[in-house]
């Protein structure tokens, strides 16, 4: 895969589809790579006339390593964050947002509908936020603003995400992987551990770096919620979440929905934190007619009133 120079990182990235066609740029969630993204989607996406692009996030798979910047102590971050205290990190969301940007403006990209998941969700909301310019839409995927009165994980799923594999061997890493992912997965969709321990295996042999990850946790864990800022955003924006997902509760992207002025929301019945093969249609097909209707109202010069410098139209 091809890498390019942004943000005075280098960021590995992939893309589908034809250069002319309107950009969906893909952020992925908290330690999870490029490949987290199925090829079906990305394919499925490309297919029906959308550029798409999915790239490794800073600290993770074949993006710059942050070495230099040291291990956070993610647990006393977690306390500082429960006890309503400043949590330093070694970078922000912002910074990853930032990232984001940079890289529409390295591969020539004028603006693009932004797209994420996860961690990627609050990157994506700070794309829109902090560089309005640069977004035509927000697509959320199973995301939050951060507001501390959501709910927050079950035990379950809480106690999958702290907890270590017994060593780093690659089989290890596997079946301690697969053993988290079920406690949080889709009850609707099957749970194909076949497939997922080839994912997980490739991305091991890709790249296995586990220290970028606790720096991205805590630059989730630093940052502020989003509630009152999103209330002021005008761009189209599309929700998605499913009832099942025991990590970030449904509740979330309710939330998420209700403060964006207009904003589209979609609850899919028996969906977790994953994206199964299953749930790829379902995704696709509410996509696909959100992003068609936004490119349709830049056509016909926004029939929808927008905010200036907002779904990548500059302010006179």
């Amino acid at each position: 895969m091809p890498q390019i120079a942004a943000n005075g990182l280098t960021f590995e990235y992939e893309s589908f589809g034809r250069e002319s066609d309107p950009a969906l740029l893909l952020i992925m969630g908290f330690a999870a790579q490029l490949t987290g993204w199925p090829l079906a989607l990305c394919e499925g996406l490309a297919e029906r006339g959308f550029r798409v692009i999915r790239f490794d996030n800073r600290d993770i798979g074949k993006s710059t390593h942050l070495t230099h910047l040291g291990v956070p102590d993610i647990s006393a971050a977690m306390t500082r964050m429960l006890s309503g205290e400043t949590v330093e990190a070694p970078y922000s969301l912002d910074d990853m947002a930032k990232d984001a940007v940079s890289l529409l403006k390295a591969l020539d990209i004028p603006s693009a509908h932004i797209v994420g998941a996860s961690m990627g969700g609050m990157i994506a909301q700070l794309v829109a936020l902090n560089h309005p310019a640069k977004a035509r839409s927000l697509v959320q995927i199973f995301s939050t603003t951060g507001d501390p009165s959501l709910p927050r994980s079950s035990p379950e799923a809480q106690e999958a995400l702290m907890a270590r594999a017994p060593s780093t061997k690659r089989e290890d890493i596997i079946a301690h992987s697969l053993k988290g992912r079920r406690t949080y997965a889709s009850t609707r969709f099957a749970f194909d551990a076949e497939r997922l321990s080839k994912l997980i295996g490739a991305s091991y042999d890709r790249s296995f770096y586990p220290q970028g990850t606790l720096r991205q946790w805590a630059a989730i864990v630093a940052s502020p919620p989003r509630t009152d800022r999103l209330k002021q955003l005008r761009i189209p924006a599309l929700v998605m979440h499913g009832t099942a997902d025991t990590l970030i509760p449904c509740a979330a992207g309710r939330h998420t929905a209700e403060c964006i002025p207009g904003a589209e929301y979609h609850e899919i019945e028996g969906w977790g934190h994953d994206i199964p093969l299953g749930v790829i249609p379902e995704l696709r097909d509410l996509i696909v007619p959100f992003v068609t209707r936004v490119e349709e109202m830049r056509e016909d010069g926004f029939s929808i009133p927008m905010q200036p410098g907002c779904c990548g139209v500059n302010p006179q």
